[in-house]
């Protein structure tokens, strides 16, 4: 009988642990000048990655989650599926960084990204802009009505 119990007991504790096991990314933002130094006196905090599964239904298709203070991320349980993602860092006056990682029922990934700084120079704004369509931040934003409304 005891034997019995013991063995129960170790079936639950597998089966808990088994259970708690969802596919995670997570990992860490690091901001670099152009000489591929770390920046001084600039949070990583804010910057936002974006999680695109490429093999999944549009409505569980992309993810995204905001950087914290230290530079970290992590995907919320129960966020992310199996499939193929494309993983992409992005923050403003930097170069976006985009990673593929394959993930299964149980896979936690751990991304690094190391943002360059864009130069003063060689940033993109929207009054340098040459056509309507270098002016469009984010398309899916864009508010569009038929003639006459």
């Amino acid at each position: 009988m005891n034997h019995r119990i013991t063995q129960l007991s170790l079936f639950a504790a597998v089966a808990l642990l088994l259970s708690g096991c969802s596919p995670k990314i997570y990992g860490t933002v690091q901001l670099l000048d152009t000489d591929m130094e770390p920046v001084v006196g600039e949070s990583p905090k804010g910057t936002v990655v974006h999680m695109i599964n490429t093999t999944a239904k549009v409505e569980k298709a992309s993810y995204s989650i905001i950087v914290d203070e230290a530079g970290e991320f992590e995907s919320e349980k129960d966020a992310i599926t199996e499939g193929t993602y494309k993983v992409e860092a992005a923050r403003i006056g930097y170069d976006t960084e985009t990673q593929t990682v394959e993930i299964g029922s149980s896979t936690r990934e751990k991304l690094e990204f190391q943002l360059k700084k864009i130069p003063e120079g060689k940033r993109k704004s929207i009054a340098g802009s040459s056509s309507d369509a270098d002016k469009i931040i984010n398309p899916g934003e864009v508010n569009i009505r038929p003639p006459g409304m």
